[in-house]
Protein backbone atom coordinates (compact mmCIF):
# COMPACT_ATOMS: atom_id res chain seq x y z
CA UNK A 1 0.00 0.00 0.00
CA UNK A 2 1.37 3.37 -1.02
CA UNK A 3 2.00 5.82 1.78
CA UNK A 4 -0.35 8.82 1.06
CA UNK A 5 2.20 11.30 2.39
CA UNK A 6 4.90 9.87 0.11
CA UNK A 7 2.43 9.88 -2.80
CA UNK A 8 1.69 13.54 -2.16
CA UNK A 9 5.42 14.34 -2.12
CA UNK A 10 5.97 12.48 -5.41
CA UNK A 11 3.05 14.26 -7.10
CA UNK A 12 4.27 16.08 -10.20
CA UNK A 13 3.60 19.81 -10.61
CA UNK A 14 0.30 20.32 -12.36
CA UNK A 15 1.36 22.86 -14.99
CA UNK A 16 4.72 22.10 -16.55
CA UNK A 17 4.82 23.71 -20.01
CA UNK A 18 7.33 23.96 -22.81
CA UNK A 19 7.34 27.79 -22.84
CA UNK A 20 5.85 30.38 -20.52
CA UNK A 21 3.96 32.41 -23.04
CA UNK A 22 2.81 34.90 -20.43
CA UNK A 23 6.39 35.77 -19.46
CA UNK A 24 7.43 35.85 -23.09
CA UNK A 25 4.56 38.21 -23.86
CA UNK A 26 5.38 40.51 -20.94
CA UNK A 27 8.95 40.84 -22.22
CA UNK A 28 8.27 40.66 -25.94
CA UNK A 29 5.39 43.16 -26.05
CA UNK A 30 7.50 46.20 -25.00
CA UNK A 31 10.24 45.08 -27.36
CA UNK A 32 7.72 44.76 -30.20
CA UNK A 33 6.27 48.20 -29.44
CA UNK A 34 9.74 49.80 -29.47
CA UNK A 35 10.56 48.03 -32.74
CA UNK A 36 7.30 49.17 -34.36
CA UNK A 37 7.90 52.72 -33.13
CA UNK A 38 11.38 52.69 -34.68
CA UNK A 39 9.95 51.37 -37.96
CA UNK A 40 7.22 54.04 -37.94
CA UNK A 41 9.76 56.81 -37.32
CA UNK A 42 11.97 55.46 -40.11
CA UNK A 43 9.05 55.35 -42.56
CA UNK A 44 7.97 58.84 -41.54
CA UNK A 45 11.53 60.09 -41.93
CA UNK A 46 11.97 58.84 -45.48
CA UNK A 47 8.56 60.13 -46.54
CA UNK A 48 6.52 58.76 -49.45
CA UNK A 49 7.95 56.93 -52.41
CA UNK A 50 8.92 59.15 -55.36
CA UNK A 51 6.12 59.74 -57.81
CA UNK A 52 6.54 58.57 -61.38
CA UNK A 53 6.13 62.04 -62.91
CA UNK A 54 7.48 65.58 -62.51
CA UNK A 55 5.65 68.77 -63.49
CA UNK A 56 8.20 71.25 -64.87
CA UNK A 57 7.33 74.92 -65.43
CA UNK A 58 9.15 76.61 -68.31
CA UNK A 59 8.05 79.54 -70.50
CA UNK A 60 6.25 80.03 -73.81
CA UNK A 61 6.53 77.14 -76.30
CA UNK A 62 8.73 79.22 -78.59
CA UNK A 63 11.20 80.01 -75.78
CA UNK A 64 14.60 78.43 -75.14
CA UNK A 65 13.38 77.44 -71.65
CA UNK A 66 10.72 75.21 -73.19
CA UNK A 67 13.19 73.52 -75.51
CA UNK A 68 15.64 72.99 -72.62
CA UNK A 69 12.85 71.40 -70.57
CA UNK A 70 12.23 68.97 -73.42
CA UNK A 71 15.84 67.85 -73.08
CA UNK A 72 15.32 67.32 -69.34
CA UNK A 73 12.24 65.21 -70.13
CA UNK A 74 14.13 62.93 -72.52
CA UNK A 75 17.03 62.38 -70.12
CA UNK A 76 14.85 61.73 -67.06
CA UNK A 77 12.57 59.42 -69.06
CA UNK A 78 15.50 56.99 -69.24
CA UNK A 79 14.94 56.38 -65.51
CA UNK A 80 11.25 55.65 -65.99
CA UNK A 81 10.05 59.03 -64.71
CA UNK A 82 7.87 61.19 -66.95
CA UNK A 83 8.43 64.95 -67.08
CA UNK A 84 5.35 66.98 -67.92
CA UNK A 85 6.61 70.17 -69.55
CA UNK A 86 4.17 73.01 -68.85
CA UNK A 87 4.04 76.19 -70.94
CA UNK A 88 3.94 79.34 -68.78
CA UNK A 89 4.32 83.10 -69.08
CA UNK A 90 7.93 83.01 -67.91
CA UNK A 91 10.06 83.09 -64.76
CA UNK A 92 7.76 85.18 -62.58
CA UNK A 93 4.77 83.13 -63.62
CA UNK A 94 6.75 79.99 -62.71
CA UNK A 95 7.50 81.45 -59.30
CA UNK A 96 3.87 82.37 -58.72
CA UNK A 97 2.70 78.86 -59.61
CA UNK A 98 5.31 77.16 -57.44
CA UNK A 99 4.31 79.33 -54.46
CA UNK A 100 0.63 78.44 -54.93
CA UNK A 101 0.17 74.95 -53.44
CA UNK A 102 -3.20 74.60 -55.16
CA UNK A 103 -1.44 74.43 -58.53
CA UNK A 104 0.20 71.14 -59.45
CA UNK A 105 3.88 71.85 -60.00
CA UNK A 106 7.21 70.45 -58.83
CA UNK A 107 10.02 72.48 -60.34
CA UNK A 108 10.57 75.43 -62.65
CA UNK A 109 13.10 77.86 -64.12
CA UNK A 110 13.35 81.14 -62.18
CA UNK A 111 15.58 84.11 -62.99
CA UNK A 112 17.72 85.50 -60.21
CA UNK A 113 16.67 88.95 -59.07
CA UNK A 114 12.95 88.69 -59.86
CA UNK A 115 11.95 87.31 -56.46
CA UNK A 116 10.13 89.10 -53.70
CA UNK A 117 10.85 87.91 -50.15
CA UNK A 118 7.24 86.83 -49.64
CA UNK A 119 7.47 84.42 -52.59
CA UNK A 120 10.30 82.25 -51.25
CA UNK A 121 8.40 80.47 -48.47
CA UNK A 122 8.35 76.70 -48.96
CA UNK A 123 10.63 76.86 -52.03
CA UNK A 124 14.24 75.77 -52.44
CA UNK A 125 16.91 75.84 -55.11
CA UNK A 126 18.47 72.81 -56.74
CA UNK A 127 21.22 75.11 -57.99
CA UNK A 128 21.96 77.63 -60.73
CA UNK A 129 21.91 75.90 -64.11
CA UNK A 130 23.07 78.60 -66.52
CA UNK A 131 23.53 82.33 -66.84
CA UNK A 132 21.04 84.34 -68.91
CA UNK A 133 22.24 87.55 -70.61
CA UNK A 134 19.96 90.57 -70.69
CA UNK A 135 19.92 91.58 -74.36
CA UNK A 136 18.69 95.01 -75.41
CA UNK A 137 18.23 95.28 -79.16
CA UNK A 138 17.62 98.72 -80.60
CA UNK A 139 17.11 100.45 -83.94
CA UNK A 140 19.40 103.46 -84.37
CA UNK A 141 22.06 104.83 -86.66
CA UNK A 142 24.23 105.75 -83.70
CA UNK A 143 25.63 103.21 -81.19
CA UNK A 144 23.84 103.04 -77.84
CA UNK A 145 25.79 101.89 -74.79
CA UNK A 146 23.69 103.42 -71.99
CA UNK A 147 19.99 102.85 -71.35
CA UNK A 148 19.35 106.55 -70.77
CA UNK A 149 20.09 107.09 -74.45
CA UNK A 150 16.76 105.31 -75.07
CA UNK A 151 14.79 107.76 -72.92
CA UNK A 152 11.53 108.67 -74.63
CA UNK A 153 11.82 105.74 -77.08
CA UNK A 154 9.28 102.97 -77.49
CA UNK A 155 10.69 100.02 -75.52
CA UNK A 156 9.27 96.48 -75.31
CA UNK A 157 9.92 95.01 -71.85
CA UNK A 158 8.09 91.68 -72.04
CA UNK A 159 4.65 90.69 -70.76
CA UNK A 160 3.58 90.88 -67.13
CA UNK A 161 4.54 87.71 -65.27
CA UNK A 162 7.77 87.21 -67.17
CA UNK A 163 11.23 87.53 -65.69
CA UNK A 164 12.16 89.73 -68.63
CA UNK A 165 9.53 92.28 -67.58
CA UNK A 166 10.67 92.22 -63.93
CA UNK A 167 14.36 92.64 -64.83
CA UNK A 168 13.68 95.34 -67.41
CA UNK A 169 11.82 97.35 -64.78
CA UNK A 170 14.75 97.01 -62.35
CA UNK A 171 17.10 98.28 -65.07
CA UNK A 172 14.82 101.18 -65.95
CA UNK A 173 14.32 102.15 -62.29
CA UNK A 174 18.11 102.10 -61.76
CA UNK A 175 18.40 104.58 -64.66
CA UNK A 176 15.51 106.76 -63.50
CA UNK A 177 13.47 105.90 -66.57
CA UNK A 178 10.39 104.46 -64.89
CA UNK A 179 8.60 107.77 -64.32
CA UNK A 180 9.31 109.73 -67.47
CA UNK A 181 7.26 109.54 -70.69
CA UNK A 182 9.20 106.57 -72.10
CA UNK A 183 6.52 104.27 -73.64
CA UNK A 184 6.88 100.76 -72.16
CA UNK A 185 5.18 97.99 -74.11
CA UNK A 186 4.31 94.54 -72.68
CA UNK A 187 5.13 92.65 -75.89
CA UNK A 188 5.98 88.95 -75.96
CA UNK A 189 9.44 87.95 -77.20
CA UNK A 190 8.57 87.01 -80.77
CA UNK A 191 6.10 89.87 -81.05
CA UNK A 192 8.71 92.32 -79.77
CA UNK A 193 11.31 91.03 -82.26
CA UNK A 194 8.86 91.35 -85.14
CA UNK A 195 7.79 94.84 -84.05
CA UNK A 196 11.44 95.90 -83.91
CA UNK A 197 12.05 94.59 -87.43
CA UNK A 198 9.03 96.53 -88.73
CA UNK A 199 10.05 99.71 -86.94
CA UNK A 200 6.98 99.77 -84.70
CA UNK A 201 9.20 100.01 -81.61
CA UNK A 202 12.66 101.43 -81.01
CA UNK A 203 14.14 98.90 -78.56
CA UNK A 204 13.34 95.59 -76.86
CA UNK A 205 14.55 93.62 -73.86
CA UNK A 206 14.90 90.03 -75.03
CA UNK A 207 15.85 86.96 -72.99
CA UNK A 208 15.77 83.22 -73.55
CA UNK A 209 12.71 82.68 -71.36
CA UNK A 210 10.58 84.28 -74.09
CA UNK A 211 12.42 83.66 -77.36
CA UNK A 212 14.70 81.10 -78.97
CA UNK A 213 18.35 81.90 -79.53
CA UNK A 214 17.81 81.85 -83.28
CA UNK A 215 15.52 84.90 -83.01
CA UNK A 216 18.29 87.01 -81.49
CA UNK A 217 20.76 85.83 -84.15
CA UNK A 218 18.33 86.82 -86.87
CA UNK A 219 17.92 90.28 -85.36
CA UNK A 220 21.65 90.95 -85.68
CA UNK A 221 21.37 90.29 -89.40
CA UNK A 222 18.66 92.92 -89.81
CA UNK A 223 19.91 96.23 -91.21
CA UNK A 224 19.75 99.03 -88.65
CA UNK A 225 19.25 96.74 -85.60
CA UNK A 226 22.05 96.48 -83.04
CA UNK A 227 22.73 94.77 -79.73
CA UNK A 228 23.42 97.23 -76.93
CA UNK A 229 26.91 97.12 -75.41
CA UNK A 230 26.64 97.62 -71.61
CA UNK A 231 29.49 100.07 -71.12
CA UNK A 232 28.41 100.46 -67.48
CA UNK A 233 28.47 96.70 -66.81
CA UNK A 234 30.52 97.05 -63.62
CA UNK A 235 28.15 99.72 -62.35
CA UNK A 236 25.18 97.42 -62.88
CA UNK A 237 26.94 94.69 -60.91
CA UNK A 238 27.41 97.06 -57.98
CA UNK A 239 23.78 98.20 -58.01
CA UNK A 240 22.11 94.86 -58.82
CA UNK A 241 24.17 92.24 -57.02
CA UNK A 242 22.40 89.25 -58.59
CA UNK A 243 23.94 90.08 -61.98
CA UNK A 244 27.08 88.64 -63.60
CA UNK A 245 29.27 90.28 -66.23
CA UNK A 246 29.30 88.51 -69.59
CA UNK A 247 31.09 89.03 -72.88
CA UNK A 248 29.78 88.07 -76.30
CA UNK A 249 32.96 87.82 -78.42
CA UNK A 250 33.19 89.18 -81.93
CA UNK A 251 31.98 86.63 -84.47
CA UNK A 252 30.70 84.24 -81.77
CA UNK A 253 27.25 83.99 -83.38
CA UNK A 254 28.41 83.85 -86.99
CA UNK A 255 32.07 83.92 -87.97
CA UNK A 256 31.32 84.19 -91.69
CA UNK A 257 29.13 87.26 -91.27
CA UNK A 258 31.15 88.53 -88.29
CA UNK A 259 28.22 88.64 -85.86
CA UNK A 260 28.51 90.50 -83.65
CA UNK A 261 31.00 92.77 -85.46
CA UNK A 262 32.82 93.54 -82.15
CA UNK A 263 32.94 92.29 -78.56
CA UNK A 264 29.74 93.14 -76.69
CA UNK A 265 29.70 93.61 -72.92
CA UNK A 266 26.52 92.20 -71.34
CA UNK A 267 25.11 91.56 -67.89
CA UNK A 268 22.67 88.92 -66.74
CA UNK A 269 21.38 86.85 -63.84
CA UNK A 270 21.71 83.13 -63.32
CA UNK A 271 18.74 80.88 -63.92
CA UNK A 272 17.90 78.66 -60.97
CA UNK A 273 16.05 75.37 -60.87
CA UNK A 274 13.51 76.08 -58.12
CA UNK A 275 11.46 73.31 -56.49
CA UNK A 276 8.98 72.96 -53.69
CA UNK A 277 10.45 71.81 -50.38
CA UNK A 278 8.52 68.51 -50.51
CA UNK A 279 10.27 67.32 -53.68
CA UNK A 280 11.39 63.72 -53.21
CA UNK A 281 15.21 63.44 -52.79
CA UNK A 282 15.42 60.80 -55.54
CA UNK A 283 13.70 63.15 -58.01
CA UNK A 284 15.96 66.00 -56.90
CA UNK A 285 18.96 63.81 -57.81
CA UNK A 286 17.45 62.99 -61.21
CA UNK A 287 16.93 66.67 -62.01
CA UNK A 288 20.46 67.71 -61.02
CA UNK A 289 21.93 64.76 -62.94
CA UNK A 290 20.02 65.89 -66.03
CA UNK A 291 21.19 69.47 -65.44
CA UNK A 292 24.80 68.28 -65.39
CA UNK A 293 24.33 66.45 -68.66
CA UNK A 294 22.69 69.46 -70.32
CA UNK A 295 24.55 72.43 -68.83
CA UNK A 296 27.86 70.86 -67.79
CA UNK A 297 29.63 71.38 -71.10
CA UNK A 298 31.15 74.66 -72.27
CA UNK A 299 28.75 77.18 -73.81
CA UNK A 300 28.53 80.73 -75.05
CA UNK A 301 28.50 82.16 -71.52
CA UNK A 302 29.87 79.31 -69.41
CA UNK A 303 32.97 77.20 -68.92
CA UNK A 304 32.90 73.41 -68.87
CA UNK A 305 31.84 72.17 -65.44
CA UNK A 306 30.76 75.62 -64.25
CA UNK A 307 27.07 74.66 -64.10
CA UNK A 308 24.98 73.44 -62.43
CA UNK A 309 26.33 74.99 -59.24
CA UNK A 310 24.98 75.35 -55.68
CA UNK A 311 24.98 79.16 -55.74
CA UNK A 312 22.63 80.50 -53.09
CA UNK A 313 20.81 83.51 -54.56
CA UNK A 314 17.22 84.30 -53.70
CA UNK A 315 16.53 80.77 -52.42
CA UNK A 316 18.36 78.43 -50.04
CA UNK A 317 20.03 75.42 -51.60
CA UNK A 318 18.13 72.30 -50.56
CA UNK A 319 19.87 69.80 -48.29
CA UNK A 320 19.37 67.06 -50.88
CA UNK A 321 21.01 69.23 -53.54
CA UNK A 322 23.95 70.03 -51.26
CA UNK A 323 24.42 66.32 -50.59
CA UNK A 324 24.33 65.57 -54.32
CA UNK A 325 26.89 68.28 -55.17
CA UNK A 326 29.21 66.88 -52.47
CA UNK A 327 28.81 63.16 -53.17
CA UNK A 328 27.21 62.76 -56.58
CA UNK A 329 24.69 60.08 -57.53
CA UNK A 330 24.15 57.53 -54.72
CA UNK A 331 25.68 54.09 -55.33
CA UNK A 332 22.36 52.25 -55.61
CA UNK A 333 21.06 54.63 -58.30
CA UNK A 334 24.23 54.07 -60.33
CA UNK A 335 23.90 50.30 -60.32
CA UNK A 336 20.15 49.63 -60.29
CA UNK A 337 17.10 50.82 -62.24
CA UNK A 338 15.56 53.92 -60.66
CA UNK A 339 12.43 52.19 -59.32
CA UNK A 340 14.42 49.32 -57.80
CA UNK A 341 17.09 51.62 -56.33
CA UNK A 342 14.35 53.74 -54.76
CA UNK A 343 12.72 50.66 -53.24
CA UNK A 344 15.98 49.25 -51.87
CA UNK A 345 17.00 52.66 -50.55
CA UNK A 346 13.73 53.02 -48.63
CA UNK A 347 13.98 49.47 -47.28
CA UNK A 348 17.50 50.12 -46.00
CA UNK A 349 16.38 53.26 -44.22
CA UNK A 350 13.76 51.18 -42.40
CA UNK A 351 15.88 48.06 -41.80
CA UNK A 352 19.04 49.68 -40.48
CA UNK A 353 17.45 51.19 -37.33
CA UNK A 354 15.52 47.96 -36.79
CA UNK A 355 18.72 45.90 -36.91
CA UNK A 356 20.38 48.34 -34.53
CA UNK A 357 17.53 47.73 -32.07
CA UNK A 358 17.07 43.99 -32.63
CA UNK A 359 20.71 42.97 -32.15
CA UNK A 360 20.91 44.10 -28.50
CA UNK A 361 17.33 42.92 -27.92
CA UNK A 362 18.24 39.35 -28.90
CA UNK A 363 20.86 39.43 -26.14
CA UNK A 364 18.64 41.02 -23.52
CA UNK A 365 15.41 39.04 -23.96
CA UNK A 366 16.71 35.54 -22.93
CA UNK A 367 18.17 36.73 -19.57
CA UNK A 368 15.00 38.72 -18.88
CA UNK A 369 12.88 35.68 -19.67
CA UNK A 370 14.92 33.45 -17.32
CA UNK A 371 14.75 36.11 -14.59
CA UNK A 372 10.98 36.38 -14.81
CA UNK A 373 10.44 32.60 -14.64
CA UNK A 374 12.90 32.11 -11.78
CA UNK A 375 11.44 35.05 -9.85
CA UNK A 376 8.12 33.18 -9.63
CA UNK A 377 9.91 30.26 -8.03
CA UNK A 378 12.34 32.18 -5.86
CA UNK A 379 9.76 34.49 -4.33
CA UNK A 380 8.31 31.51 -2.41
CA UNK A 381 11.63 31.07 -0.64
CA UNK A 382 11.06 34.36 1.20
CA UNK A 383 7.71 33.13 2.49
CA UNK A 384 9.18 29.72 3.33
CA UNK A 385 12.06 31.27 5.30
CA UNK A 386 9.63 33.44 7.29
CA UNK A 387 7.58 30.34 8.25
CA UNK A 388 10.75 28.50 9.19
CA UNK A 389 11.70 31.34 11.54
CA UNK A 390 8.26 31.14 13.15
CA UNK A 391 8.72 27.37 13.53
CA UNK A 392 12.10 27.77 15.27
CA UNK A 393 10.57 30.20 17.76
CA UNK A 394 8.87 27.29 19.62
CA UNK A 395 5.31 28.01 18.46
CA UNK A 396 2.20 26.95 20.35
CA UNK A 397 0.19 23.98 19.03
CA UNK A 398 -2.37 26.35 17.58
CA UNK A 399 0.37 28.38 15.86
CA UNK A 400 1.87 25.13 14.52
CA UNK A 401 -1.43 24.29 12.89
CA UNK A 402 -1.54 27.72 11.27
CA UNK A 403 2.01 27.25 9.96
CA UNK A 404 1.11 23.79 8.62
CA UNK A 405 -1.94 25.22 6.89
CA UNK A 406 0.17 27.97 5.35
CA UNK A 407 2.76 25.40 4.18
CA UNK A 408 0.01 23.39 2.50
CA UNK A 409 -1.19 26.54 0.76
CA UNK A 410 2.34 27.26 -0.44
CA UNK A 411 2.71 23.66 -1.68
CA UNK A 412 -0.57 23.85 -3.62
CA UNK A 413 0.37 27.22 -5.10
CA UNK A 414 3.77 25.92 -6.20
CA UNK A 415 2.17 22.83 -7.75
CA UNK A 416 -0.05 25.13 -9.82
CA UNK A 417 2.77 27.29 -11.14
CA UNK A 418 3.01 27.39 -14.93
CA UNK A 419 6.69 26.61 -15.23
CA UNK A 420 8.65 25.83 -18.40
CA UNK A 421 10.21 22.37 -18.51
CA UNK A 422 13.67 23.90 -18.58
CA UNK A 423 13.08 25.18 -15.02
CA UNK A 424 11.45 22.00 -13.66
CA UNK A 425 14.54 21.07 -11.65
CA UNK A 426 14.32 24.32 -9.68
CA UNK A 427 10.62 23.69 -9.07
CA UNK A 428 11.35 20.21 -7.72
CA UNK A 429 14.02 21.60 -5.42
CA UNK A 430 11.54 24.13 -4.05
CA UNK A 431 9.00 21.36 -3.46
CA UNK A 432 11.60 19.33 -1.59
CA UNK A 433 12.41 22.33 0.59
CA UNK A 434 8.73 22.90 1.36
CA UNK A 435 8.38 19.22 2.26
CA UNK A 436 11.48 19.36 4.47
CA UNK A 437 10.17 22.34 6.44
CA UNK A 438 6.78 20.65 6.86
CA UNK A 439 8.30 17.38 8.06
CA UNK A 440 10.42 19.17 10.65
CA UNK A 441 7.38 21.06 11.90
CA UNK A 442 5.31 17.85 12.07
CA UNK A 443 8.15 16.01 13.81
CA UNK A 444 8.61 13.54 10.90
CA UNK A 445 12.11 12.46 9.73
CA UNK A 446 13.14 14.03 6.42
CA UNK A 447 13.28 11.74 3.41
CA UNK A 448 16.85 11.19 2.25
CA UNK A 449 17.36 11.48 -1.45
CA UNK A 450 18.85 8.42 -3.07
Amino acid sequence: MVNPKKSRRLQLPAKLVAVSWHDLLMIGLPVLLVTLLAAWLAVKFIGPAPQDSIVMLTGPKESSYYSIADRYAKIIARSGVKVQVVETGGAQDNLRRLADRKIRADVGFVLGGVTESSETSGLMSLGSVFVQPVQVFYRSKEPVDRLVQLRGKRIAIGPEGSGTHALAMKFLVANGMDKDPTPLLDLDGDDAAEALKQGKIDAAFLMGELVRGQVTRDLLKEPGIRLMNFRQADGYLRRLKFLSRLTLPEGALDLGQDLPPQDVELVGPTVELIARDNLNPALSDLLISAAREIHGSAGMYRKAGEFPAPLARDFPISEDAQRFYRSGTPFLYKKLPFWLASLVDRMLVVLVPLVVILIPVTRIVPPLYRWRVRSRIYRWYGTLMALERDMLADPTPQHKQEILKRLDEIRDAVNNLRTPLAFADQLFVLREHIGGVRNRLAGEPEQQQE
